[in-house]
């Protein structure tokens, strides 16, 4: 259904954007942040649903500042070398490629922003740094916590496990502290659980939470 197109961001880093266009009328546009596996097959999928939905959905390749064409799978090694190539990248940097991407979709009308494990730490920032977002959804971002002090700007949720041995009960309990009126959906389930090629994943959990976001955007983004 998509296409890989080439953007730019504010200082000059060309990257890689997979984009899909929907059908019929666009309800706006849906930026999607990839996983510490680079916009692989998963990532393309969600993108793809999210155009058959009706929206310009657009995933960059963020590890485009390390290494191009990234596209790992879900092994120890897999896991190994997306960690690696998380720490190459600043957030600075990254926050410049959601931006340049969000500029490059605008025309199709509000734009929304959603990610997944790292892409949920991505779109958190993104809340309180990007411009022209109109609506934010993060999935079990394991370095929300971190900056649960970021002063969000536009709407949003996010969706957790409570299962995940990677985010603590204790870091969502710090998010909600700092944002007590911030939807924050916590499900009985691991870390990754929308990814139906990672053995965490739960089609129970991953069918409401999508209920969920698709809801919250056709809310925010469509009218």
């Amino acid at each position: 259904m998509g296409e890989t197109i080439k953007l730019k961001a504010a200082d000059g880093h060309e990257f890689g954007a997979y984009k899909a266009m929907p059908k019929g009328a666009q309800k706006g546009a849906i930026v999607v942040i990839q996983e510490i596996f680079g916009v692989n097959r998963h990532i393309r999928g969600l993108t793809d649903g999210f155009a058959a939905d009706g929206y310009v959905a657009i995933a960059p390749a963020i590890y485009d500042r390390a290494q191009r064409g990234v596209e790992l799978g879900y092994t120890e090694a897999d896991v190994a070398k997306g960690r690696e190539l998380r720490t190459k990248i600043a957030w600075e940097a990254i926050i410049q490629d959601v931006q340049a991407t969000v500029d490059a979709v605008k025309s199709a009308g509000k734009v929304g922003i959603t990610g997944y494990c790292f892409g949920g730490s991505v779109v958190w920032l993104a809340a309180e740094r990007v411009k022209g977002l109109s609506a934010a959804v993060g999935y079990y971002g394991g370095a929300i916590a971190q900056f649960a002090d970021a002063k969000i700007k536009l709407p949003t949720i996010l969706h957790f496990g409570a299962k995940d041995p990677m985010i603590p009960p204790g870091d969502i309990d710090k998010v909600r502290k700092n944002h007590p009126d911030l939807p924050i959906y916590v499900y009985d389930a691991d870390h990754g659980f929308v990814c139906d090629e990672r053995h965490h994943y739960d089609a129970a959990a991953s069918k409401q939470a999508r209920e969920r976001t698709m809801a919250f955007f056709a809310k925010h983004l469509v009218g």
